[in-house]
């Protein structure tokens, strides 16, 4: 197992092949989709009967009164299942985890889009939803630029692989598997705390901004030991481009909007230039560390 990167290694990146077979069965995407619906059919029945005053005076007034509150915590469980397929993601390829951090971010944004609902009373009247109709489109307008965005940056991608040693390339992907698995286990511990907090306080700690900082560790640690199989600048270059666009999604996770909508786009706007000018440029970086450039 010397090609995988030594034992320990070896041993964290066959558990998170287990794990990720579980993760990608069809079984599990069924429970997965019966735990959302069931968790949003529950939030609803849980919201009317607080807003008809049936659970009692005191669990009563800490619930929320507005049936929006159930489409937030629909869309931050479906949240917690995408930042789970983004960990696994980064196993397989570096440019599409970082495609898989802004599809995440998109996703973020149209769940702002429902928060300044969240706070209007029922029914909902124009006068009062107008101020928060300018910040739904504010949301809803960046994650719309992102989505288009994606298309173009997932289009530019040719993977090319990080070296043509096949040892060299499995010891790094087992080296990523166990980073990942790093990953999954913070992953489990920020859901279990928001889930007290939630349980405890009913408001969730806070989980999406301290999963980005890590994943901007995360990205740092791979530039690093990718240099050990491959210090060519051009790779070195896109690859901690990367990471400049994951601290510019964290910062923008504290913006208030619009400017959460227009650091995100900004980000977007950057890994799409970088990636075409990452692959048109490359041959030319190739030829020159190979010495086939010629001239004095």
């Amino acid at each position: 197992m010397a090609g995988q990167g030594g034992a320990p290694i070896a041993r964290a990146a066959g558990v998170f092949d287990v794990l990720q077979r579980a993760f990608d069965s069809a079984r599990h995407r069924r429970l997965l989709s019966l735990g959302l619906a069931t968790a949003f059919l529950l939030a609803l029945a849980g919201i009317e009967l607080s807003a008809r005053g049936l659970l009692g005076p005191e669990l009563s007034a800490r619930l929320p009164h507005t049936h929006f509150h159930a489409i937030e915590l629909a869309f931050n469980l479906l949240l917690a299942y995408e930042v789970t397929a983004l960990v696994f993601a980064i196993a397989r390829s570096v440019a599409n985890a970082a495609g898989k951090q802004f599809e995440i971010f998109s996703l973020i944004l149209l769940r702002h889009s429902f928060e300044p609902f969240a706070s209007l009373d029922e029914p909902v009247r124009w006068e009062a939803a107008r101020p928060a109709v300018l910040q739904m489109a504010s949301f809803a307008g960046g994650a719309l630029l992102i989505f288009a965005g994606l298309g173009f940056y997932y289009a530019s991608q040719k993977h090319r692989p990080l070296s043509a040693d096949r040892e060299d390339r499995e010891s790094f992907i087992a080296t990523k598997k166990a980073i990942a698995l790093v990953l999954l286990a913070s992953l489990a511990f920020l859901a279990a705390r928001s889930g007290w907090g939630l349980m405890a306080h009913l408001e969730p700690s806070a989980f999406f901004e301290p999963f980005y900082t890590l994943l901007v560790f995360a990205d740092v640690l791979i530039v690093l030991i990718s240099l050990r199989y491959s210090a060519s600048y051009h790779v070195v270059f896109r690859n901690s481009g990367l990471t400049v666009a994951t601290v510019m999604l964290r910062l923008a996770l504290t913006a208030p909007p619009p400017w959460i909508s227009v650091v995100g786009a900004g980000a977007m706007a950057f890994v799409i230039a970088l990636s075409a000018a990452y692959h048109r440029v490359s041959p030319v970086f190739e030829q020159v560390h190979a010495g086939k450039s010629g001239g004095a």
